[in-house]
């Protein structure tokens, strides 16, 4: 489907992540039926009885291994649940804020929520000059909002009601709940590959020989099972969160009625993202730096897609900064107009029907 629009734009996108989210469990499974397939070539498992029987002696297998396949999963994603907000702020080493200490943020972002009848989320802060933003929580009541200090300091009143945005969006969508199933996929995945390579290399599989003895075809197919699952669970992964990106600066857009607040605040964060993280938490970010090999590995499309999407479907305009001159008395320091006549950093009108989206 063509986007047209915000709304399409927004439904392609979320098409766009399931499409990919399914792609876990089919990814899962066919490790799984290869894997049990080169054991059955290798003589480590009887083969089938005729024309064709390997393959189908390979499914039923391969439906025998999946009840612990999804033991493991659950377990998982039982840890994630419980402890997820324990491991972000260790990862992080963010806190959580009141009203008292950060009025503004904690304003804006009240706002936001009674704007769409949302529960308060928990403000957090990363004490960085960084600046940078997330969404954290699994479920009502354990959702959060996390902020740097460099990111409070360095944004205006709109900007920052526009990440804020951005991020509630997140909350909205699920997309914490999205990722963290991503990462679960990509963690059992992982742990595959990670079994298939130890067995290789500490000689697992050297005493076996089966009827046809070919121990050397299982170890030659496992390798590169190993290696294409886990590079294709991480290009996934990778996909699902840059698909996020994209609807999340939509739906500031929608929160907020103010696409120019959103494209500045990501020129201003562009180059001055960078937060020490596991890289399953990257993804989470407002932002991200690194892009990876070809953007395959970028947890983030680039800033210069971002602003063009939100130019093109939410009705933004781009304005570079104008070099600044030094004042003189013949020419005093002047603030570049925003985009309803007044200063950038006044505060935009709520009005839908002033906004793009009428």
């Amino acid at each position: 489907m063509q986007a047209v629009g915000l709304q399409t734009y927004i439904w392609n996108n979320n098409i766009r992540s399931a499409l990919l989210l399914i792609g876990f469990p089919i990814l899962l499974i066919g490790m799984v039926f290869f894997l049990t397939l080169g054991m059955i070539w290798a003589g480590m498992l009887p083969p089938g009885e005729y024309y064709g029987g390997d393959v189908n002696e390979a499914l039923g297998l391969m439906w025998g291994a999946a009840p612990a396949a999804i033991i493991v999963a659950a377990i998982w994603f039982m840890i994630a649940y419980f402890f997820n907000e324990t491991i972000i702020d260790f990862a992080t080493g963010s806190r959580q804020l009141s009203r008292e200490e950060e009025p503004r943020a904690y304003n804006l972002l009240e706002n936001l929520c009674i704007s769409r009848g949302l529960n308060m989320p928990k403000l957090r802060i990363i004490e960085t000059d960084e600046m940078n933003a997330f969404a954290s929580g699994l479920h009502e009541g354990r959702f959060s909002v996390t902020v740097t200090r460099g990111i409070l300091a360095s944004l205006d009143d709109r900007e920052l009601e526009a990440v804020l945005g951005h991020e509630l969006t997140h909350i909205i969508n699920r997309d914490v709940r999205t990722m963290v199933i991503a990462a679960i996929f990509a963690g059992v995945i992982t742990l595959i590959c990670q079994i298939i390579y130890r067995s290789i290399m500490w000689g697992g599989f050297g005493g076996l020989r089966g009827r046809r003895g070919n121990v050397g075809v299982f170890i030659l197919v496992a390798m590169v099972v190993g290696a294409v699952g886990y590079l294709l669970a991480i290009v996934i992964r990778m996909a699902i969160s840059r698909t996020r990106e994209y609807v999340a600066d939509a739906g500031s857009v929608e929160l907020t009625k103010n696409p120019e607040a959103m494209i500045t605040a990501l020129r201003k964060v562009s180059g001055h993202a960078h937060l020490d993280a596991p890289a399953s938490m990257r993804a989470m970010f407002l932002e991200d730096d690194d892009e990876g090999i070809f953007g395959l590995f970028a947890t983030h499309p680039p800033v210069e897609k971002r602003i063009a999407a939100l130019v093109k479907f939410g009705g933004g305009r781009d304005i570079a900064p104008a070099p600044q001159l030094a004042p003189t008395a013949a020419m005093p320091a002047q603030t570049p107009p925003g985009p309803d006549g007044g200063p950038w950093g006044a505060h935009a009108s709520r009005d839908a029907s002033n906004g793009p989206w009428s």
